[in-house]
């Protein structure tokens, strides 16, 4: 069994983002040669997100608006996290909710989506570098 790891970098200018990584993914699974297996895609950041959805605008901005009214970013000062300087408490809980990581098959070296799926990094407090972790274990 062969395993190849590798890494993305994003330095997002906005406070939240989604951004389709696939193409990304993609490329690292030809890279790693791997025709049948797993792909793991994780964010290595506590208010970054990686999940599979539809690439689609509206579902996006539906995405923002749902989550803001879920945890919303101000009054900064309803988060008790946000006592220890940061103003990002909204983001932790953003990131609960989207999810850590993705797991997809790997069949014939492609990856094994259904109908529209694609895979997206969240960011839910930018401006600053974090990375996400490709991870892919197979033959």
């Amino acid at each position: 069994m062969r395993s190849f790891r590798k890494e993305l970098h994003f330095a997002l200018p906005t406070r939240r983002a989604f951004v389709n990584i696939t193409p990304q993914v993609e490329a690292a699974l030809a890279e790693s040669g791997v025709r049948e297996g797993l792909c793991l895609v994780n964010a290595m950041h506590i208010t970054a997100s990686v999940f599979i959805n539809d690439d689609e605008s509206g579902l996006h901005q539906d995405y923002e608006k749902w989550l803001e009214r879920l945890a919303p970013h101000e009054p900064v000062e309803q988060y008790l996290h946000n006592r220890t300087g940061e103003d990002n408490g909204d983001a932790h809980l953003k990131r609960q909710v989207m999810g850590r990581e993705v797991v997809v098959a790997i069949t014939g070296g492609e990856l094994d989506f259904g109908p529209w799926e694609q895979i997206f990094y969240g960011e839910f407090d930018g401006r600053r570098p974090k990375r996400v972790l490709i991870k892919v274990i197979g033959d």
